[in-house]
């Protein structure tokens, strides 16, 4: 049993067609010391996602009857606010910009290959000890014990990757930081994508704590990065 062999063991819901991909995941995910449960359909995993609660979705983005970037966007609907990762077959810009407006907070590419997709899950499953601190920049508000965003009082829905980007932000206010920096310290593992993911990940955000025509505060500073400041 691995080391997160605890009192309650993470429920990991995985929505599959494929039996033998969605058998192969679902033993991974138990011999990691998760307790996994499968979907074969997007009715029966929205159905499971209400009933289980899962601490993560893993959900193919091919569903038989439905894609599962619907799913995702059902799933959001409905307010569910775990880590949602989907299983995709190609990488191209429009695919991840497709992943992001659904509400997934990240993906994983096929082949399917187990320490990878292992070592994703625990980026998004880590146990941090409750903080209850809020940083706060300009009119914007981010608490860290609920990992919810305010600006103006206006409550802000943000996907895990989303609200990590914006905390390492927040954590280094009128700092120019680099592309370089931003993949190391959100995504925190060695990232094989083109470094535009950040530019997608920066407009979503824009888009969210812009929404009522608010002041920007993510700066773009070209050739090297960007930088959280007023002006």
């Amino acid at each position: 049993m691995g080391s997160l062999a605890q009192e309650q063991n993470p429920k990991v819901l995985v929505i599959e067609t494929d039996e033998m991909l969605a058998q192969h995941v679902s033993s991974d995910l138990r011999e990691s010391g998760y307790d996994p449960s499968i979907a074969y359909d997007a009715a029966t995993g929205l159905r499971q996602a209400k009933e289980i609660q899962p601490a993560l979705v893993v959900v193919d983005r091919l569903l038989a009857g439905d894609s599962g970037l619907s799913l995702c966007s059902h799933l959001r609907a409905t307010g569910a606010r775990m880590p949602v990762l989907l299983l995709m077959g190609r990488d191209a810009l429009e695919d991840r910009v497709a992943c992001l407006q659904a509400g997934a907070d990240d993906y994983f590419l096929k082949p399917y290959r187990s320490d990878e997709f292992l070592k994703l899950v625990r980026l998004y499953l880590h146990s941090d000890v409750p903080n209850h601190e809020q940083l706060r920049f300009a009119d914007l508000v981010l608490d860290l014990a609920t990992r919810r965003v305010f600006r103006s009082n206006r409550v802000i829905d943000l996907t895990m990757k989303e609200f990590e980007l914006l905390k390492y932000l927040m954590e280094h206010p009128r700092e120019v930081l680099t592309r370089e920096q931003i993949l190391e310290n959100v995504w925190g593992y060695d990232f094989m994508g083109e470094s535009n993911v950040i530019e997608v990940y920066i407009r979503y955000l824009r888009l969210k704590i812009e929404d009522e025509g608010e002041k920007r505060l993510i700066q773009t500073v070209r050739g090297v990065g960007y930088v959280l400041r007023e002006s």
